[in-house]
């Protein structure tokens, strides 16, 4: 068939019967470039698995480069971080560097007691235990503490202070406490720090903020480890009542799709309802309390949350989006009231197609293992690349003001150089893992290939599947007499074929979507690290490409999931298959106007009823607000970790059954139009659609009238 009349439905061959049965390879320069980009990231993962070592993410490692806590080394049973000086953290170098320039070692346990190196040298004469409990926090073993604190601080051999500090993410912190409303450390605001002055909590606390950011979240962290403690039965219960809900509602949708989708309406509808009301409540109770008037400007980012729900300005933003919600889906009902009865028609086929081809259900699990493969080797391979190497370490200053700052440096003869005499002070530590090999040179080239290829391999096995489900679902759809014409075993043959004729044809497609994706992480990489230099016309050129490549994704992915329907009927390459399907849609704009986007509002409104019904019915119980039906949990610090766990998970299992129907839906559209073109539904050519939908069409004059007689 020439180009020309590809859009011609008399030249289509008369004695189509189904997806095309003898078949060749499609895209092979694809396929072949597709397979050798595989082999080369199996080769990347065993160069990464030589050279990399992922203790240096597991283990903590002191200034010399040594870890902490590994077996077969001296410092097996010490397996925490110790910073001799956690006030030298404040510096400016640390934001540049991202180390701390002060000596850090590895102990067994931190301190438990203020004491300085001063005192020590006082109570050793009468007392030598408390130099042995301080000795250990040192980088060598002393008889006793004979050298001056001058001495001490030029050969950086002890800290002059520690204070009592418990252990968070392997390393040595303040153990800070509240007292009265007064910040404290081991119960005192105030002491000293070794050199002569006098400190307090809130220097101390500022300098461990430096080294670690997240030092605010560690209560925050394990009330939230005890909430999912508390709660994980709960979570699975939610989430197994979601799959059956979503199993349910497929299964009715063949018998009563019209009755179910105004269930699906009335339930949404009801739930935003009950949102808004819930919302007015909370509003109306936070009427006069303390603080209540405040902004979310007011308190700034807050790692509490729980915070954000004592404003009124949180419930009434919420209650102004419910309610714009609430608008548009009731505008969208009256405005698409006479279309969704054929969306109601096309659900009720494609319950059918699924009815009579339910392995179609479980194949959602095989693409989550298939992605959950390729996430995990992603990960490793990010985490091996990052950690290979031999240790770098660079010259680093209190002040920063040290012209050989943040130069590389040999900590074994780094004493001896004219560096440590140029700038006193100044510490050889340890900074990352690098080095001058060819391949180490190629890490950062190497991280971009892995997370590209990974890209790549995401949407190689989503296109997979929808090339098995269409291919599955065609055969269903072009069966004259159904259930009988049904060839046996459709989705494991239609996935045999994609297999082995069309991996190129579908690599091909996932490769022009990885493009894309990998130019859009360009722009936000590139947007986060030169945000503080742009202009306000660099800022609107950014934003404007930010629109057009995600308006570009959107595109692509529909003409390809279109693609991939013909390449499961018709077989053949990426392009031709592409074309065939964007031709076949313009010539019937009006069908896809009506049809295809009503369905996938239906669809969307059923994922947001499971959600919302798992959602209310999880917030009821963690909330405590069913107790004479059910008691739930009783000490939950933050209620909404669990429920927005339920339902983030509720609406994940939704997709997964919802999709397939999509897909569904999609292929049996694609394949309606096909037959409208090439039959009439005269006994010669008959009508491969169901009489139900096909009747339901003509009263809604969607097929033509040389069609219809």
């Amino acid at each position: 068939m020439s180009d020309e009349d590809a859009g011609d439905p008399k030249t289509f061959d008369l004695n189509f019967k189904g997806p095309v049965a003898k078949r060749s390879c499609t895209d092979v320069l694809c396929c072949i470039i597709f397979i050798l980009c595989i082999i080369g990231y199996i080769i990347l993962g065993l160069l990464a698995w030589v050279h990399g070592d992922p203790r240096r993410v597991a283990y903590p490692t002191d200034s010399k480069g040594h870890f902490c806590g590994q077996k077969g080394t001296p410092n097996e049973n010490k397996t925490i971080l110790f910073y001799f000086n956690l006030f030298s953290c404040t510096s400016p170098s640390v934001v540049i560097n991202l180390q701390c320039p002060t000596t850090q070692i590895c102990v067994s346990k931190c301190p438990e007691k203020f004491l300085t190196y001063m005192e020590i040298q006082f109570t050793y004469r009468t007392n030598k235990n408390y130099w042995t409990y301080y000795s250990q926090f040192c980088k060598s073993t002393f008889v006793k503490p004979a050298k001056t604190l001058t001495q001490v601080l030029l050969d950086d051999d002890c800290p002059i202070a520690i204070f009592p500090s418990k252990p968070f993410l392997q390393r040595c912190f303040p153990d800070f406490s509240t007292k009265n409303g007064t910040l404290t450390v081991g119960n005192k605001t105030t002491f000293e720090d070794g050199s002569g002055k006098t400190r307090n909590a809130i220097e101390l606390r500022a300098a461990a903020n430096r080294v670690n950011k997240i030092l605010d979240a560690r209560t925050i962290g394990m009330k939230i480890f005890e909430d999912y403690a508390t709660t994980w039965y709960w979570i699975l219960l939610g989430l197994i009542i979601a799959m059956f809900l979503s199993w349910m509602f497929v299964i009715l949708l063949r018998y009563i799709a019209g009755l179910l989708f105004w269930v699906f309406m009335v339930g949404v509808i009801g739930i935003i309802g009950y949102g808004i009301g819930h919302c007015y409540q909370e509003y109306c109770n936070l009427q006069g309390q303390p603080n209540s008037h405040l902004t979310v400007y007011d308190i700034g980012i807050q790692t509490d949350i729980s915070m954000y729900f004592q404003l009124k300005q949180t419930w009434f933003t919420f209650m102004v989006i419910l309610c714009l919600l609430e608008v548009f889906i009731i505008l969208m009902l009256i405005f698409l009231r006479e279309r969704i009865r054929i969306s109601i028609a096309l659900l009720k086929e494609g319950s059918k197609a699924i009815g009579y081809i339910p392995t179609t259900l479980v194949y959602p699990l095989l693409t989550f293992i298939f992605l959950s493969i390729c996430i995990s080797y992603w990960a490793v391979i990010a985490v091996y690349l990052a950690t290979s190497g031999v240790p770098v370490y660079k010259v680093i200053t209190p002040e920063g003001q040290c012209k050989h700052e943040n130069t590389t440096c040999d900590p074994e003869i780094f004493n001896t150089t004219e560096i440590a005499k140029a700038c006193p002070g100044a510490q050889c530590n340890f900074a990352f893992y690098g080095g001058k090999s060819l391949y180490h040179q190629y890490i950062p080239t190497f991280q971009i290939f892995n997370l590209f290829v990974f890209l790549w391999l995401i949407n190689f096995v989503i296109a997979l599947g929808q090339c098995a489900l269409a291919g599955a679902f065609a055969s269903y759809y072009w069966a004259l007499k159904k259930p009988d014409d049904i060839p046996p075993y459709p989705l494991f043959t239609a996935f045999g074929r994609a297999i082995r004729y069309h991996t190129g044809s579908l690599a091909f497609g996932s490769l022009i979507l990885a493009s894309i994706q990998i130019f859009r992480i360009v722009l936000e990489y590139l947007d986060r690290h030169l945000k503080e230099a742009q202009n306000n016309i660099s800022k609107f050129l950014q934003c404007c490409l930010k629109c057009c490549f995600w308006c570009l994704e959107t595109v692509v992915k529909f003409l390809n999931r279109n693609a991939y329907i013909m390449i499961a009927i018709y077989g053949k390459n990426f392009c031709k298959s592409a074309r065939e399907a964007f031709n076949l849609l313009m010539r019937n704009v009006l069908k896809v106007a009506v049809m295809d986007n009503v369905t996938d509002f239906v669809l969307i409104l059923g994922k947001i009823l499971v959600t919302g019904c798992i959602g209310v019915l999880a917030f009821l119980l963690f909330t405590q607000r069913l107790p004479t039906i059910i008691e739930g949990p009783t000490s939950l610090n933050y209620y909404w970790v669990p429920l927005l766990t339920v339902i983030i998970g509720s609406y994940l299992v939704a997709h997964g059954f919802f999709s397939v129907y999509a897909m569904c839906v999609d292929t049996i559209f694609i394949c309606f139009c096909e037959d409208l073109e090439r039959n009439d539904g005269s006994t010669e050519k008959p009508y491969f659609l169901a009489p139900t939908l096909h009747g339901t069409l003509n009263k809604m004059q969607l097929v033509s009238q040389k069609q219809k007689e």
